[in-house]
């Protein structure tokens, strides 16, 4: 009896040891294990690169001649566009485009793809249509400071207020950045964007502009406007482009047919990273669920309100905030905190647990 009564001791010292581990292991997995300080850090250089090439991109648009419309582009950042535009594609909401020039959108960018388990050197899908040219910049400045591959394709239709400008859209963007070595990435292709993918809701003017802008460029042009060849050509050129390195994360930027695909069901995807429980049916998804099919995760970027809300960002801000303000940092910071303190009090408590266990086996043994 003696023995039994030890035995069954000793299996439910095992098995409190068990239960204790599993349950903070499962809690370390929810919180951001990183240092606080250094991602902190990363964030805060990615937000100064971001807040480097929006003054480039201003100067470049004035040396054009092109005039900054200070009632629309209230902070005079030169990412703003206009209302209508031959290569306008939908509707927008001014307040969120220039929420969007926020450099601390950068910053959330690293925290957003660091969460998503993205290491130095990776290569990232990103697909970006022309309606946010500031999460545009946000991308670029965060693989600049993480130093990773970004394999993107973009689409130069634009919605309201976004690069909706025939002189100033986002390849012209594109070009400036590279030209002044704020960035050295370059797209793999380009398409004309809105309806299709081929502009059917633009004017032939802006249809037969951008199709011109992107040939003289020396870019790729994609122009397939049937959804599942159009999808599956993009994931070809993405995984090609990845140098058979498995891809880290797919970062959506805007609502492109191509990425969103024309299932309702895209709808219901919330901004940032998140789970996507419900795939489309295949001959409706768009780039987005044909990356969550292989289990790549998705970094969605879009419903611009809803993002910074969630986030810790300020919305319409005047003037933009400095790099590293922000309520963004301090949610950081106290997620860390309550790391460390998951850690303390699940040593504390192993410890109690084991030196009792030990003791309880002690006085039994000499029984």
């Amino acid at each position: 009896m003696p023995n039994k009564i030890f035995r069954d001791q000793k299996n439910l010292l095992l098995y409190g040891l068990f239960a204790l581990s599993l349950v903070f292991f499962l809690l370390a997995r929810i919180i951001p294990s990183r240092e606080a300080k250094v991602l902190r850090e990363e964030m805060i250089d990615a937000s100064h690169i971001m807040s480097e090439a929006m003054k480039v991109l201003r100067e470049c648009r004035e040396a054009r001649g092109l005039a900054i419309d200070p009632v629309a582009d209230i902070n005079l950042t030169g990412i703003i566009g206009v209302k209508s535009s031959p290569i306008t594609t939908t509707l927008g909401n001014l307040a969120a485009k220039r929420t969007s020039a926020n450099p601390n959108l950068a910053g959330l960018v690293v925290f957003l793809l660091r969460k998503a388990g993205v290491d130095s050197g990776d290569p990232i899908a990103v697909g970006a249509s022309g309606s946010f040219p500031g999460l545009y910049l946000a991308v670029l400045s965060a693989a600049k400071v993480m130093e990773l591959e970004p394999l993107i394709l973009a689409s130069l239709g634009a919605s309201q207020w976004g690069a909706n400008c025939p002189d100033s859209h986002l390849l012209h963007m594109q070009m400036c950045l590279q030209q002044n070595g704020i960035f050295s990435f370059q797209p793999i292709a380009f398409s004309i964007g809105g309806d299709q993918d081929i502009g059917r809701d633009m004017p032939e003017e802006g249809r037969t502009l951008l199709i011109k802008d992107i040939q003289e460029s020396g870019f790729p042009i994609l122009s397939e406007g049937d959804l599942k060849t159009n999808v599956k050509s993009r994931m070809r050129m993405y995984f090609q482009k990845a140098s058979g390195d498995q891809i880290k994360a797919f970062v959506n930027i805007g609502g492109s047919w191509s990425n969103m695909g024309i299932d309702s069901a895209i709808l219901r995807l919330k901004p940032g990273l998140g789970k996507i429980a419900q795939l489309s049916p295949e001959e409706r998804r768009g780039v987005i669920h044909a990356m969550a099919a292989l289990d790549i995760p998705v970094i969605h970027l879009l419903f611009v309100h809803g993002l910074v809300q969630k986030y810790g960002i300020a919305w319409d801000p005047v003037p933009l905030p400095q790099p590293g303000e922000g309520d963004l940092y301090l949610k950081i910071e106290e997620k860390q905190k309550s790391f460390l303190c998951i850690s303390v009090i699940y040593l504390v408590l192993f410890g109690i647990l084991l030196g009792f266990g030990k003791k309880s086996l002690s006085e039994n043994a000499n029984v």
